[in-house]
């Protein structure tokens, strides 16, 4: 994954925002929405590219372009900063492999403890019931 290839590739459009702001909200285009195509980026390898498409491919639109928005701040220059730390975050997420699980059992001694333990329960309970008189 090629960060700076990735960055020139980002397409940011402005919009109004809604929200708290008075008359200065419809003046404004505070709000960033953020647009990457997948499957044309050259910053990713083909790997990379299915790999994300598998993952996030819920979040693609049909022809393969996610699209984020951020409306947080009065600032466009803080909505811009934070979109591009959010997109990267969730390229990075999507790219990260996970360790596969390996299944273990249970130790013998752990198994034995948990018995006892289990033992020592059920005795404790059944003293505290009513004495029987023979």
């Amino acid at each position: 994954m090629n960060k700076d290839q990735l960055l020139q590739e980002l397409n940011f459009k402005a919009v109004r925002s809604s929200g708290a702001g008075g008359q200065h909200v419809n003046k404004v285009s505070t709000k960033i929405e953020l647009s990457f195509s997948v499957e044309n980026s050259s910053g990713l390898t083909e790997v990379e590219k299915s790999r994300i498409q598998r993952k996030i491919g819920k979040r693609l639109t049909k022809e393969g372009i996610l699209q984020m928005q951020c409306d947080e701040s009065r600032s466009q220059h803080k909505n811009k900063e934070l979109a591009i730390s959010r997109f990267f975050n969730l390229i990075e997420e999507a790219l990260k492999v996970r360790k596969k699980r390996r299944k273990t059992k249970p130790s013998r001694s752990s198994i034995e403890k948990r018995l006892k333990h289990k033992k020592n329960n059920a005795q404790k309970k059944a003293n505290r019931g009513k004495p029987r008189i023979d």
